[in-house]
């Protein structure tokens, strides 16, 4: 296996060893029961925003699997969509134990990373400052138009600047949320996220070409 693979499968072997401690430890809880995140915290926004931002990722990495036939990239996808779904299910389970709705109304995107640091005020690369490094719907649909290397490509640019966002996103988690399982998580999803930027930069270089700036 490759050692994106690898760092894929140790990170959601250790997140799920770490979702059944919070199981165990919040069997019976809801919201409002002691110990449980309250609903604008950074452990349930991150659990939020974190849903929606992998489900973008399963999503553009099921568009490309079909648009080329490149076995390293077909590769690549296939460990984000399992390792993001996987993620992705972990995270909304906990806001069902911790009786939170997946989606707050009432409150913007990412405002949960306000006293992050550095990580305040973030602008997607995108241009889309509620949710960094998310593709524009434009952007979408050209990945499901290209075939072959310039899908590759496009789905690699799409990709990196996605998971900087991801980066971004986890490493405020580790600073923000409670200590346990989800900052558990969020620290492995810096280093599995960084370990495939790492990958994809040398894939880009490969096709003659780098990340957008």
């Amino acid at each position: 296996m490759t050692r994106t693979h690898w760092t894929a499968v140790t990170a959601v072997v250790a997140a799920l060893v770490f979702a059944g401690a919070a199981t165990v430890a919040s069997a019976g809880g809801g919201g409002g029961q002691p110990g449980n995140p309250a609903s604008d915290s950074a452990d349930a926004g991150f659990a939020r925003d974190m849903s929606v931002h992998h489900q973008q990722a399963v999503e553009m990495s099921f568009i490309v699997r079909d648009r080329t036939r490149n076995e390293e990239i077909r590769r690549l996808a296939y460990d984000i969509i399992n390792t993001q779904a996987n993620q992705r299910g972990m995270m909304l389970g906990w806001l069902d134990q911790w009786g939170l709705s997946p989606v707050a109304a009432d409150r913007e995107p990412m405002a949960w990373m306000a006293g992050s640091g550095a990580h305040d005020g973030h602008t997607a690369s995108t241009g889309d400052a509620r949710m960094p490094g998310m593709a524009t719907p434009a952007q979408l649909e050209k990945l499901g138009e290209l075939n072959g290397e310039a899908a590759e490509i496009e789905y690699l640019r799409l990709m990196t600047a996605h998971h900087k966002g991801g980066v971004d996103m986890a490493e405020a988690c580790v600073d923000l949320c409670s200590p346990g399982a989800q900052r558990q998580l969020a620290d492995g999803m810096v280093t599995g996220q960084q370990s495939e930027l790492e990958l994809m930069a040398d894939l880009l270089k490969e096709r003659g070409t780098a990340p957008r700036p």
